[in-house]
């Protein structure tokens, strides 16, 4: 298992520079976020990921995930997304996710993370999931070929939020390509107990994020510790499933000062890793 830090709080530096902050503050991993002002695949050539593939290696990061899930380069945090009523809207989505699973080929990164679909506004469940199914059916071929993991992630207000939306909505499917981007704060936000969570949706589970979150559950990532989550209890649960994916914080509300969350973030959570089993 491998600790790391999102690129998503460090949008006011280049994505080289993130890098470096990241490791400076002792992280191991990072996880990329596949928007501008960072990874957005047509703004790199094949060139540039020989460069990104280099400062990777100079910076010892393994790289945990890539985050596909806003598209602010050409909408914003949800949109363009999987069930919007435009084929043209979900045709871009389709689009990026093929792109972003060759990046990850490229960069060595088992998996990419996706969003849920959403918001639904005036659509119906069953005709959101069609669309939802029409263009997961799109891009699991690639990612069955590349080898990479399709990871849902379940979001407050979104398609899928809770658990047992995740499992109305894994269930058809197929592919072994296909799971969960597992956010222990989203799941909170949705009224559930993480660690309980985590132990249901666990055979699905291809990777974690993590942010704290406050007692109102309202959706909005705090650094860790000044929160409520009960961050041991899920570790341990972690650890006695013998969850041996990576964990990325995700800390997006700190732009002004991405280091200094990053780094109280990990002094808080490190130690309760170890002593659950999970190496940091």
């Amino acid at each position: 298992m491998i600790f790391g830090y999102s690129t998503n709080a460090y949008v006011r530096f280049s994505l080289e520079d993130s890098l470096k902050r990241i490791a400076a503050l002792g992280f191991k991993g990072v996880e990329i976020m596949c928007d501008r002002p960072h990874l957005y695949p047509p703004d790199y050539s094949e060139s540039d990921i020989g460069g990104l593939v280099r400062c990777l290696s100079e910076t010892g990061l393994s790289v945990t995930n890539l985050n596909s899930f806003t598209l602010f380069a050409v909408g914003d945090t949800y949109l363009p997304s999987w069930i919007e009523p435009e084929k043209a809207r979900r045709d871009i989505r389709i689009r990026h996710t093929l792109d972003c699973l060759h990046l990850a080929k490229n960069l060595g990164c088992a998996n990419i993370s996706i969003p849920p679909g959403g918001p639904l506004e005036n659509m119906g469940r069953k005709a959101a999931f069609r669309l939802f199914y029409d263009g997961l059916d799109q891009v699991i071929p690639t990612a069955e070929s590349l080898n990479i993991r399709l990871l849902i992630e379940p979001e407050p207000n979104l398609l899928l939020e809770k658990t047992s939306e995740f499992q109305e909505f894994i269930k058809p499917v197929q592919s072994s390509r296909v799971g969960l981007n597992f956010d222990i704060g989203h799941f909170f936000c949705a009224g559930e107990n993480p660690a309980d969570a985590f132990e249901t949706l666990f055979p699905w589970v291809g990777h974690v994020h993590i942010e704290d979150i406050a007692a109102t559950r309202v959706h909005n990532h705090l650094i860790a510790g000044l929160g409520v989550i009960d961050f041991m209890t899920v570790f341990n649960r972690m650890g006695t499933l013998k969850y041996a994916g990576d964990i990325s914080l995700e800390l997006y509300p700190y732009v002004d000062m991405p280091d200094e969350a990053g780094e109280k973030s990990r002094r808080h959570l490190l130690p309760m890793m170890q002593d659950a089993g999970l190496p940091g």
